[in-house]
């Protein structure tokens, strides 16, 4: 699978913590990610990770892009809901084309556990 990672600045421990968490999993997968979040974890985890640009330099619109194109299975997108984004209409645009083209996304860790597991299971 193709997954994205992605993590606002409040959120990139929780994504690191998940990603450690999960690592046999993701190992087994095509990882990208935005900028800061994809070189955090490559630092902490040691995966290889396609970088993109940072999300407010024009990286949610290249993951957009892949979603766009039939290019992701899945993004993990650790949010932060009680600060406000400079790129947020960014944000929105790649909500609502993983709700176009029907790719799971999850925005909090829950979430995330759900599809990791199930993916894990498939396996």
């Amino acid at each position: 699978m193709n997954i994205a990672l992605i993590a606002h600045n409040k959120k990139k421990d929780d994504i690191v913590e998940f990603v450690k968490k999960h690592k046999d999993v993701f190992a087994k997968h095509k990882l990208y990610a935005t900028g800061t979040t994809g070189q955090i974890l490559i630092d902490q985890t040691g995966l290889s990770i396609t970088r993109k640009k940072s999300g407010p330099l024009g990286g949610d619109q290249e993951i957009g892009s892949m979603v766009a194109n039939g290019k992701l299975d899945l993004i993990i997108f650790f949010r932060d809901p009680l600060t406000a984004q400079a790129h947020e209409p960014d944000i929105s645009a790649l909500l609502r084309l993983c709700d176009l083209y029907e790719v799971p996304l999850a925005t909090n860790k829950e979430s995330a556990a759900l599809f990791i597991e199930h993916i894990d299971k498939s396996l």
